[in-house]
């Protein structure tokens, strides 16, 4: 049997290096930060609708989210595993369910490069297939 999970907030909780990587794109580009309590209800759906929440109402344009992630992307590759950890118990879970025979995936709505470091960090040699997932929400 193949058993697929989602990362962010199921297998990781990630929501610190999130905000901390969303608040240094926002202030290199000129924008007002967030206290990192107030990002949980700002996450869902990718990375561009945090941003798109993250920022100001009147700013949220296309070409906007787009420059704020060119500063959001390179700093959450090199600190995305800074204060994520997974949640109690989780490596246990997957531990058992490999041992069991059953095959393991990831699919995430975080980008490929990112979902990849992550879940290697975390869990190497546990999951069978890392993937990206879109919500039908973000395509147009």
């Amino acid at each position: 049997m193949t058993i697929i999970f989602d990362l962010d907030g199921t297998l990781l909780n990630t929501i610190d290096d999130l905000g901390y990587a969303c608040n240094v794109a926002l202030e290199q580009t000129g924008y007002p930060t967030h206290r990192i309590a107030d990002y949980p209800r700002m996450v869902g759906n990718g990375i561009n609708n945090l941003i798109r929440r993250a920022m100001p109402e009147s700013e949220r344009t296309e070409e906007n989210i787009l420059r704020v992630r060119a500063h959001f992307v390179p700093y959450y590759n090199e600190h995305n595993c800074d204060y994520t950890r997974p949640y109690e118990g989780i490596p246990e879970l997957l531990a058992t369910l490999k041992a069991q025979g059953h095959q393991l995936a990831v699919a995430s709505n975080k980008y490929q490069a990112a979902t990849e470091k992550i879940v290697e960090h975390f869990f190497p040699g546990i999951f069978d297939v890392i993937t990206i997932s879109f919500p039908l929400s973000t395509i147009n």
